[in-house]
Parts: C-alpha cells; structure tokens; sequence
C-alpha cells in the first residue's frame, strides 16, 4: 500500500469517528460518552480511536477545528464567489448567511455541540475553541473591513463585534429553525435573515 492510500484510509477512519463522536457527544454529552461507544458507532476497534487521537478530549478539540475549519472554508468560498461574480460586500455577507445556514443543515449535530460548548468556559480545550472561532469569524471581519474601506459600509460599524453578531445570527436562528420551526425552506430561513442584514425590517422605504 503506497503513502497516498494509506493516508486517505486513516482520513476516512478519522471522518468515522469524527462523525460518531459528534452525534454521540450531541445526544448524550461529552462526560457521558465513552470511546467504547465511539468506537463502536464508528464501527472500529477501540484501539483504532486510542491510534488516530491519544484521548476522547483529543479526539473532541480535533472535532471542533474540523468542524470549524469546513465552516470558515465554506464562508470563504460564498465570499469569494461572490467577489468572482462581481457582487458588493452586502451580497459577499448575504451569500455567507446562506452557506452558514446550509452547513448548519448538513452538519445540525456539529453545530448543536459547537453552540453549547461557546457557553462552557471549565473545558480543557477552551483555548483551541476560541482560536477556531476566530478562523470562522475572522473570515467574516474581512469582508466587513473590505466593504468599509471601498466606502460600501459605515466606518462606524464595530468590525469584530458586527461579525461575531452576524455569526451568532445566523447559528442561533438555524438551531431554532431545526428545533421549533422544521416546516420552514432553507430558502425562507434565509430570506428573513436576509432581511436583517439589509436593514429591511422597520418598513422604512429608501
């Protein structure tokens, strides 16, 4: 078996136990989870789990910046297509909005455990938490930072804190779409959060 195989065989097994401990961890908490149960949800031996990541807390920071990082590539990329297309940096962060919704819709258990571990500040990993939600939000500071200095955007708009708004935004409304609101269209999730960022919500007229 050459390198090239081997490796993409360990990054499929990674992507098992990826997986299996985010659905885990999200049903039944990380205390309560087991790397039996990872291991078996994963459909591996357990020294499989012990052989890719040296500890369930491993395992678990790897979690967070895999799912962050496939997150911030995903805002990245509706940015810049949308640069590539032409569009303002109104349309860049509308565009963001709806590949933040649509990540969220792919990956609902990921984003279920990345929410509630914003609000714990005794883990081991928070540092690593708080350096990957920064690659997700920094992706975000860059468009508003752009569309300040080409004159599209208030200079007095708090850069960092509109951005970390507009993250919360939309990972709060996407948990309460799936949990209270399941009958609603990505498409309509979206165009009311759409809304928001455009300003057209007091009915004011241009």
């Amino acid at each position: 078996m050459d390198s090239s195989t081997a490796g993409s065989r360990r990054e499929a097994t990674r992507q098992k136990l990826y997986e299996a401990a985010v659905t885990l961890i999200a049903e039944q908490g990380f205390s309560a989870t087991t790397v039996d149960e990872i291991a078996e949800r994963a459909g591996v031996a357990k020294g499989t789990v012990y052989y890719n990541f040296a500890s369930k807390s491993v395992l678990f920071e790897e979690l967070l910046r895999h799912g962050v990082g496939l997150l911030a590539a995903s805002l990245k990329e509706a940015a810049d297509g949308t640069d590539r297309a032409g569009g303002s940096k109104v349309d860049a962060l509308d565009a963001m909005i709806r590949a933040g919704l649509v990540f969220i819709d792919r990956y609902p258990a990921f984003t279920q455990l990345y929410v509630a571990e914003l609000w714990r500040t005794n883990r081991a990993w928070q540092s690593t938490l708080m350096v990957v939600r920064q690659r997700a939000v920094a992706v975000v500071e860059d468009v508003l930072r752009a569309g300040v200095g080409n004159g599209e955007l208030s200079e007095e708009i708090d850069v960092p804190l509109t951005a970390a708004a507009l993250v919360g935004m939309v990972l709060v409304a996407a948990l309460d779409w799936q949990a209270f609101q399941p009958e609603r269209s990505l498409d309509d999730v979206h165009a009311a959060l759409s809304r928001l960022l455009q300003g057209r919500v007091s009915g004011a007229r241009a």
